[in-house]
């Protein structure tokens, strides 16, 4: 316990393999940061703007980019920093935070996900119904519950881990994920592997289980519409929305819904970056901007913003 209180910073050892890269890798990197963040304010900013897409289907939109910002927020600014400056530090206190957020965060992706495929199956498989059952009151409930249910779901495994004697100051990461931090405690911490590792599979394979049966259904019944046109353009929608998913829970077994995770933490960190930065990019993109009532929008707005600049100059 004498190590405990002496450890008051944790050294970030990032990407020692790429040493030479650290530059190129920070431009990079920051491209994607700011692209994410542009993509996903323009969502945002069009969907609370224009009153067409008052809809629950682009409320849980709205709501996956609010996430998708504050997700990759928590954690790309001090990856870039580490990348540029020698001293890769984080306090104690800002790396027990960075690990909530980040944990909490991504179960609210999970379960929002469940929440988005439960609304795409109602409207494609009972559209008379879908104004009834997706109320604005139902749709608020269910994004509070994804809020709520992850907060809860978080904090008890991350109070645990503050709490853990510490002995070393070196995370072999880019940020203060859950396997490279327990390896620097003092005591052994299998057992808090195996809670994480059932909790992590409760969220995960559940979340998983409920939008494979929501896209089954949705599946299903997009194979009875007669047009061929029809059954081309709803596919190449789902194709799209299975593609983020299957990154998303693929990464995401890959690293927590295993026993030990402490094995393989260089493929972890290059799996992490696929979660933590280009899942956030695409979401945008794939979800909404290749909507063409969306990208009708933002040239409409484009347009108008155009005329503005010009009628002032």
């Amino acid at each position: 316990m004498q190590n405990q209180t002496t450890v008051t910073e944790f050294i970030l050892t990032a990407f020692p393999a790429l040493q030479k890269l650290q530059i190129s890798l920070f431009v990079v990197l920051l491209f994607i940061y700011m692209l994410t963040l542009t993509g996903n304010i323009v969502i945002i900013s069009l969907i609370w703007i224009d009153t067409r897409f008052q809809t629950p289907m682009y409320f849980f939109l709205s709501n996956l980019s609010v996430l998708d910002i504050l997700y990759t927020t928590s954690i790309t600014p001090k990856l870039l920093s580490c990348l540029i400056e020698e001293k890769k530090t984080i306090s104690f206190a800002g790396c027990i935070t960075q690990t909530y957020f980040y944990f909490f965060l991504g179960t609210v992706e999970f379960i929002l996900l469940v929440v988005m495929s439960f609304d795409c199956y109602v409207a494609i498989c009972n559209p008379l119904r879908y104004a009834i059952i997706m109320n604005s009151r139902v749709c608020l409930l269910m994004v509070l519950s994804c809020w709520v249910g992850a907060f809860l779901s978080v904090l008890c495994p991350t109070i645990v881990v503050s709490r853990l004697p510490f002995c070393y100051k070196e995370i072999r990461h880019f940020f203060c994920d859950i396997a490279p931090l327990l390896q620097v405690a003092c005591i052994d911490t299998h057992f808090i592997e195996k809670i994480n590792f059932l909790l992590s599979s409760l969220i995960i394979l559940t979340s998983l289980m409920l939008t494979t049966v929501s896209y089954t259904y949705i599946i299903t019944t997009i194979l009875r519409i007669p047009s061929a046109q029809g059954r081309q353009k709803a596919f190449s929608t789902c194709a799209s929305h299975i593609t983020i998913l299957s990154i998303a829970y693929g990464s995401n077994i890959f690293m927590y819904v295993r026993p030990s995770q402490s094995h393989s933490l260089d493929f972890d960190k290059v799996t992490a970056v696929l979660v933590t930065m280009v899942t956030p990019l695409l979401n945008p993109f794939i979800y909404s901007l290749r909507n063409e009532k969306v990208k009708e929008a933002l040239r409409e707005a484009i347009n108008r913003f155009g005329f503005l600049f010009h009628k002032r100059t």
